[in-house]
């Protein structure tokens, strides 16, 4: 195991033990949350890895240079050395203290460029997901599978059931079948959004008059959350996001029963969705 492998073991075990599950973490945040939530696909997985090293980096910086101001201040102190030096160059110490920060940021540099091109677009994607953001909520299309869409709005607080989290449920969730590529086409109707997934590693502007694109594989089912995360207007904090991860058979049957439903719903005169929030 690598020491950034080890060192998000740990931070899942401290989650376990203040009694948060993994999956608790993977699908939304948590009260008095500090890291990431847990990773569900290889792109988020490589980002937390990336964090983890540019953590271990800053500790073994902060430390060094405390430690070096720490021994000046003591070392050069009036007390300690009543006479100052007159020393105005060190042809070695610059050479140091220019090579060792750039060699860190090649360091840095090398996982950081892999990362990003990782995150770019679908090495193999199977499937594509289209996303139109709206103010202030997301419709779908799924265009391999008939090219049926919806509308996905917040859930409002007189609405809510059992098990349904506040500001993240939706009336509608994006169904999406497990380890498989989905290629995510972005565009926006008004303003810029931002489709974000935390547990996805996506974070991804909409922007009117463009389509930009990103990816996501999810290796574990279940129910993930997300929101909007550009400033698009006095909704934005109601723009959640749902996603349904789902075995392939499910998706397939979901597929079938949606086809029908918001086939019927595309024919329908398109309505102004606004949610109701109430304010504590």
């Amino acid at each position: 195991m690598s020491f950034s492998n080890k060192i998000a073991a740990i931070g899942a075990g401290i989650a376990s033990v203040a009694g948060f599950s993994a999956a608790a973490l993977a699908s939304q945040p948590v009260p008095w949350q500090t890291g990431f939530q847990a990773a569900v696909t290889p792109v988020m997985e490589q980002i937390n890895d990336f964090h983890n090293l540019l953590l271990v980096i800053i500790i073994v910086i902060t430390i060094f240079v405390t430690a070096l101001m720490i021994y000046v201040m003591w070392r050069f102190s009036a007390k300690n050395n009543p006479e100052p030096t007159k020393t105005t160059h060190n042809t070695l110490l610059e050479v140091v203290w220019t090579a060792v920060p750039i060699m860190i940021l090649v360091v840095i540099a090398v996982p950081s460029l892999k990362l990003l091109y990782l995150e770019d677009k679908a090495p193999n994607a199977e499937m594509t997901l289209k996303v139109t953001a709206n103010q202030f909520y997301w419709n779908y299309e799924y265009p391999d599978h008939g090219g049926f869409s919806f509308d996905a709005t917040m859930i409002s607080d007189d609405e809510l059931k059992a098990g349904q989290p506040r500001l993240l449920a939706t009336d509608e969730a994006v169904v999406i079948p497990v380890n498989t590529e989905v290629r995510v086409l972005l565009a926006a109707a008004d303003v810029i959004h931002a489709w974000a997934m935390p547990s996805f590693g996506v974070k991804t502007d909409a922007v009117p008059g463009r389509l930009n694109e990103t990816w996501f594989k999810v290796t574990k089912e279940g129910t993930y959350y997300g929101q909007c995360s550009e400033l698009c207007g006095t909704n934005h904090g109601f723009m959640p996001i749902m996603v349904k991860v789902v075995s392939k058979e499910d998706f397939a049957k979901w597929v079938v029963k949606a086809k029908v439903e918001y086939a019927s719903d595309d024919a329908a005169e398109p309505a102004v969705k606004v949610a109701t929030i109430t304010k504590n």
